[in-house]
């Protein structure tokens, strides 16, 4: 039984290689968050290498925020698995992950002082770059995906729920209403009405019944771990508490934090500063923050620590979450077809411009721009990526050098 995707026009370990390859750049260059990522993504995948089309992207941005997990990272891993089967979703996983998990553990063991002026300038200067990347994602989105008013007023209504509840549950109350709202109101939507994916993109022909082992697997290491923990050792504990972390969260950054410090510094397994030194850290390296895991897992007093440790650590935290993509993503590419499906899913996507949106002003805005000059500065990096089409990398180092500047104006 076949598993993999059917044949593409280079071979798949050399498609694997070229996934590995372009992950490996957006893991060193992609700051900002899981919001920002996806920007970043969208940029890369719909714009410049065609990937994907428009329709394909959102549709997966939408299920991997419905599920619990990493969002930013089972996005890539999705798109690896469209591109070039398991060895390409690992290779996605693997290169936008490991840059990020290296400068944790190199900090972790050389403890940098970011508390420097210039350690905060970059950090400011990178939250501006963030600016700019989702301020370019909800443009160009918004255009695409609400290009009339039913929709449109989907994305209005996403913002002003997220602005009324408070609750972590808050995006996926968000996207369920989304897709009601367009089984109600876009039916007229079909899937004709969407640009053909190009010929390079292969879909991801895993089984249904791999599905079910994937999300069988996922059931059963949630439920069996907590009692497996209690007779094994402390490595087994270790793995349990950031996996229990990465499978019960949603929306993914952010959200984790306080599982995190629940799960290590309340049985003191890492004390507060570091805790909180390591928070800090993460805010100031590119790729996914469920990486802060590999500077617990290093610090931690339970387990093996170090090396080890942090391997635990980061495993046991993304594993959940790339195997409810596995368990999904089989379903979601057959329902995606149906008249239905196609109208609950235009409603999605709306919901998700909304979440952009939103995200945009908090906590990307809220965070980043404190002073006139940090908006002229987001507003350069803006125009540089969504008129001049200035490389992701160049804005990076635009807004880090400009964000020193600034942060020294002001302190």
């Amino acid at each position: 039984m076949s598993i993999d995707t059917p044949a593409v026009p280079s071979t798949r370990h050399h498609s694997a290689i070229t996934v590995l390859l372009v992950f490996l750049k957006l893991g060193i260059s992609s700051f900002g968050g899981p919001i920002a990522h996806i920007g970043y993504f969208r940029r890369e995948f719909v714009e410049r290498r065609r990937w994907l089309d428009e329709r394909t992207f959102s549709d997966l941005v939408g299920m991997c925020q419905f599920l619990p997990g990493p969002a930013s990272s089972q996005v890539g891993f999705s798109i690896g698995l469209l591109k070039a089967g398991w060895r390409g979703g690992l290779a996605a996983w693997l290169g936008f992950t490991l840059p990020s998990v290296l400068l944790m553990l190199a900090f972790a063991a050389a403890a940098p002082d970011l508390g420097s002026r210039t350690g905060d300038g970059v950090v400011h200067g990178l939250k501006l770059v963030a600016v700019a990347v989702v301020a370019q994602a909800v443009w160009d989105m918004a255009r695409k995906l609400c290009p009339d008013r039913r929709r449109a007023g989907i994305a209005l209504l996403a913002i002003l729920m997220l602005a009324g509840l408070a609750t972590p549950f808050a995006q996926v109350l968000v996207i369920i209403v989304g897709a009601l709202l367009g089984l109600c109101f876009c039916a007229a939507i079909t899937a004709t009405s969407h640009e053909p994916q190009p010929e390079t993109v292969a879909e991801w022909r895993g089984s249904r019944k791999v599905s079910g082992a994937a999300l069988a697997l996922y059931l059963g290491l949630l439920a069996g771990l907590p009692v497996l923990g209690t007779a094994g050792g402390q490595g087994l504990r270790l793995f349990d508490a950031f996996y229990q972390s990465g499978a019960l969260v949603f929306g993914g950054g952010h959200v984790v934090l306080p599982l995190l410090q629940q799960r290590t510094v309340a049985p003191g397994w890492v004390s507060p500063a570091a805790f909180l030194a390591g928070y800090g850290a993460a805010q100031a390296v590119p790729g996914p923050l469920f990486t802060f895991a590999a500077y617990l897992g290093w610090v931690s007093h339970a387990g093996p620590g170090h090396g080890s440790g942090a391997a635990i650590a980061v495993i046991g935290i993304f594993l959940p979450g790339l195997l409810l993509v596995v368990a999904a993503l089989p379903w979601w590419q057959a329902m995606r077809e149906r008249p239905r499906m196609v109208a609950a899913l235009a409603g999605v996507n709306a919901a998700v411009v909304g979440l952009l949106a939103f995200a945009l002003y908090s906590p990307v805005w809220t965070s980043a721009v404190r002073s006139p000059s940090d908006f002229a500065i987001a507003a350069c990096g803006f125009v540089a990526l969504v008129k001049w089409k200035a490389p992701p990398l160049a804005v990076v180092l635009f807004c880090t050098i400009a964000g020193i500047a600034a942060n020294m104006l002001l302190t």
